[in-house]
């Protein structure tokens, strides 16, 4: 009689652990045993360094997962290792491959939900639905004069699972939508849509939306100079990483008024800082780096998180 191995599997993936209950008997199956980690957003490199090394593989959340992090627990028992989700940029993959660790992502898990979040978010700026519903609470009766979508311009960057499920979108709102991704050539499949290479065009857009992964190229791509182009009343939204827009310099376009409002689901520094400007601006929308958290979607990406890390465990 064969006995399955028996591989202890760290989880430090908030969305994944708000369901862990789920996987527990699926993981179990492929001879793996979860453990969830106490984590709000991510772990800290020495909280990982402490703790990554006791075990056999790691579903990787947003921690920083270091050179560092990642050869300290190959002196230890890791042997394989997940990155839960579409976004490898907290991942030094460079270092697994060096240190022969086994590892890969889920991509194409989470298009339409994120790219579900983008839509409600443009629609919110566009007609201060969150202003009117914090006075509504607070026990006035506001009713500030939106913008119509119809005829409007967008412009979103990245044209992966996620840019392209939030282009469509857009069109359905009757928005004309300009996009822009050096990496993906024509129209994507979407008919009517408008290719510029960044920055250009920025002067024309109501809207801009990010969806892109984060590299070495665009860190801060939406910077004081970009900003100074735009059009005065842009708003801004962002479901994808918070280094793409230098905070600092959104904050003071926030404050002068050439920036109308802006929708961000993701910031430099997760949690967003207690002594942060965004804070006290009455005009934006601000999420938790949370969009592609349905219980549809933690499941797939559940999922497939595990049966790749059984499968490189097992092999």
């Amino acid at each position: 009689m064969t006995t399955r191995n028996s591989f202890d599997v760290l989880v430090t993936c908030p969305p994944m652990l708000g369901q862990i209950d789920r996987f527990t008997e699926f993981a179990a199956e492929r001879g793996i045993r979860l453990v969830p980690a106490k984590v709000t957003q991510t772990l800290s490199v020495p909280e990982l360094l402490d703790v990554v090394p006791g075990y056999d593989g790691w579903i990787i959340g947003d921690d920083p997962a270091t050179r560092e992090v990642f050869t300290k627990a190959k002196d230890g028992k890791l042997k394989a290792a997940v990155k839960w989700g579409i976004g490898v940029d907290n991942v030094d993959f460079a270092a697994c491959k060096d240190l022969n660790i086994p590892i890969i992502n889920t991509p194409m898990m989470f298009g339409t939900e994120v790219a579900d979040v983008a839509t409600g978010y443009v629609i919110g700026l566009a007609r201060q639905l969150f202003v009117i519903d914090r006075g509504v609470r607070a026990g006035t009766w506001p009713k500030p004069a939106g913008i119509s979508l119809l005829g409007r311009t967008v412009g979103v960057v990245g044209l992966g699972d996620i840019g392209r499920n939030t282009c469509r979108r857009m069109q359905a709102l009757g928005l004309k939508v300009v996009a822009f991704d050096p990496g993906v050539e024509g129209d994507a499949g979407i008919t009517g849509l408008e290719r510029a290479a960044w920055p250009a065009e920025v002067e024309r857009l109501d809207f801009l939306v990010f969806t892109c992964a984060l590299n070495k190229h665009n860190f801060h791509m939406l910077n004081t100079e970009v900003l100074a182009k735009t059009k005065a009343g842009i708003r801004i939204v962002n479901v994808a990483r918070g280094p793409l827009i230098d905070e600092p310099a959104l904050i003071a376009a926030l404050q002068s008024g050439h920036v109308h409002s802006a929708a961000l689901d993701v910031f430099e520094d997760e949690p967003l800082p207690m002594d942060s400007p965004l804070r006290g601006m009455e005009r934006c929308i601000f999420g938790t780096h949370n969009g592609s958290n349905t219980v549809d979607a933690v499941i797939r990406a559940s999922y497939e998180a595990i049966d790749r890390l059984a499968g490189f465990l097992n092999a």
